[in-house]
C-alpha cells in the first residue's frame, strides 16, 4: 500500500519535471563595441544616458530613442526600467555599444505594451551608454600640465580668465572659447559660474592645464542649458588659466638686479630714461622700448604711464633691473588696450639707465624728442627760468607732478619751449 503510494507520487513528479520548460533565460549580452579607455562602469544606483533601437525577433522596430532626438535617462537597479535592461547596462563605459536579447519574464511578461509590443515578446535592443554618473559624485580634477614654478594659486574672490574646451561624457562638443577668440573671465567664489567650476579652478596655478569633470548637480541640473547641454549631463572642461588677480592686489616687484652703491632713488618728480619689455602672463610679448633703439623717458608723476608701472619705476637706482606684476586695475583695466586683452594682468621687466632733478632735464628731453623747442634768439636758461616760474603755480620753488599735469592738460598744443 505505501509502496503503491510512493509509485503515484513518483509518477506525479515526473509529470510535472516533464512539463517544466527548464531554467528561466537570462538577457544575452554582446559587448561588441568597447572602447579601449574605460575610467568608469555602471553601476546599481547609477544615473545613466543612453540611446538605443528597440526590436522584435522578426526585426520589426517598436521603438527608437534616437527617433526622438533625445537620449534615455534613468537610474538602474532600482526597478524604474525593465529588468533586462537594467541587467544589461550594468558595468557598460561610456560609447560602449551593447546588443541585448531580453526574454519576455524580463521585459513586458505576459502583458506586452498593446499597440507596441506582444504578449511573451522576446525583445533585441541595440544600446550605446552616453553618459554615467551618480549623486553622490562630487567635481573630478585632472591635472594635465602645471608649472614648475607656481607662487600663487587661485582663491575665492580671485578674477580669473582662462580658455576652456567643453565636451559632454561621451565627447560631444557644446561650447569653447576658442571659437569666440577670447578669454572666459570671472571672479571664483562668489556665484558667477556654476558650482562645479567654482570648485574646479579653486587652487589653479597662471598657465596650468586641467580637465575638470562635473556632475550635473554641480553643472547645469536636471535641464541643461540652452540647445547643446541636455539635461543630467555630465560636463567635461579642459582650462587653460591665463591669468588672475584680486582687486586688492598692488604691483608686485621683483628685483632681480641691484648695484651695491645706491645712495640715490628716483622719487616722483624725477626724470628718468629707462628701458621695458611688457608682456602678458602667458608669456605673450606687447611691447618693449628695445624696438625703438632708445630708452623711455617720463617725468615721475605726469601722468604719462600707467600707475602700476609708476608705482614700479619709484624708488629705482640707476642701473637696477626690475620685474613688475601689474593688476589690471593699476594698468588698463576693464577696457583693455592696443595688444593687451580687458581685464589682464601685465609684466613689465625695467631697468633704469638715467636720473635727474629738475625742471631742466624734462625740458632737455622734450626738445630732444621733438615734442618743443627754444625760442630762437633768446637764452636757453632764461627761457628754462621763465618757464620755470610759470609752471610753479603756489611759487614753492619746485615743480610738482600735479602742477606739470595741470599746465599739460590746460596746453596740450604747445609748438615752442
Amino acid at each position: 500500500m505505501i509502496f503503491s503510494s510512493l509509485l503515484v507520487w513518483i509518477q506525479v513528479l515526473i509529470l510535472c519535471v516533464s512539463c517544466d520548460s527548464g531554467p528561466l533565460e537570462d538577457v544575452v549580452i554582446d559587448r561588441y563595441d568597447v572602447p579601449k579607455i574605460c575610467p568608469r562602469e555602471v553601476q546599481m544606483g547609477d544615473f545613466v544616458r543612453y540611446h538605443y533601437n528597440g526590436t522584435l525577433k522578426d526585426g520589426l522596430k517598436f521603438d527608437a530613442s534616437y527617433d526622438r532626438g533625445l537620449a534615455v535617462a534613468g537610474y538602474v537597479g532600482i526597478g524604474r526600467l525593465i529588468t533586462g535592461l537594467d541587467r544589461g547596462i550594468l558595468g557598460m563605459c561610456v560609447n560602449e555599444r551593447r546588443k541585448l536579447i531580453v526574454p519576455p519574464h524580463l521585459g513586458y511578461g505576459s502583458i506586452g505594451v498593446p499597440g507596441m509590443i506582444p504578449a511573451d515578446a522576446t525583445l533585441y535592443f541595440d544600446i550605446i551608454l552616453v553618459d554615467v554618473w551618480n549623486k553622490k559624485d562630487e567635481v573630478h580634477i585632472t591635472t594635465l600640465e602645471k608649472p614648475s614654478n607656481c607662487n600663487r594659486t587661485v582663491q575665492d574672490s580671485d578674477f580669473v580668465r582662462y580658455h576652456y574646451n567643453g565636451t559632454l561624457l561621451d565627447g560631444t562638443y557644446f561650447d569653447s572659447s576658442y571659437s569666440r577668440n577670447t578669454t572666459y573671465n570671472t571672479y571664483i567664489g562668489m556665484g558667477y559660474i556654476i558650482a562645479g567650476m567654482d570648485s574646479g579652478l579653486q587652487g589653479v596655478c597662471v598657465g596650468e592645464w586641467r580637465r575638470i569633470i562635473i556632475p550635473p548637480h554641480l553643472g547645469y541640473g536636471e535641464n541643461g542649458a540652452g540647445e547643446s547641454i541636455p539635461g543630467s549631463a555630465v560636463l567635461i572642461f579642459d582650462v587653460h588659466v591665463l591669468d588672475f588677480h584680486n582687486p586688492k592686489d598692488s604691483v608686485d616687484i621683483e628685483v632681480i638686479y641691484k648695484p651695491e652703491v645706491c645712495n640715490v632713488t628716483s622719487k616722483k618728480g624725477d626724470f628718468i630714461q629707462y628701458h621695458y619689455n611688457c608682456s602678458l602672463m602667458d608669456g605673450t610679448q606687447i611691447f618693449s622700448s628695445y624696438d625703438f633703439k632708445a630708452p623711455q623717458q617720463i617725468n615721475l608723476g605726469a601722468n604719462k604711464v600707467i600707475d602700476g608701472l609708476e608705482l614700479g619705476l619709484t624708488g629705482m637706482c640707476v642701473g637696477e633691473k626690475r620685474s613688475l606684476t601689474v593688476p589690471p586695475h593699476l594698468g588698463h583695466g576693464e577696457s583693455g588696450a592696443r595688444g593687451i586683452p580687458p581685464s589682464a594682468v601685465m609684466r613689465f621687466d625695467v631697468e633704469l639707465f638715467h636720473r635727474e632733478e629738475g625742471f631742466s632735464a624734462f625740458l632737455q628731453a622734450q626738445v630732444k624728442e621733438g615734442k618743443g623747442r627754444f625760442l630762437p634768439g633768446v637764452d636757453r636758461e632764461k627761457s628754462i627760468s621763465d618757464m620755470f616760474e610759470h609752471q610753479d603755480r603756489n611759487n614753492d620753488g619746485k615743480i610738482t607732478a600735479d602742477e606739470l599735469k595741470l599746465k599739460t592738460e590746460e596746453e596740450r598744443v604747445h609748438e615752442e619751449l
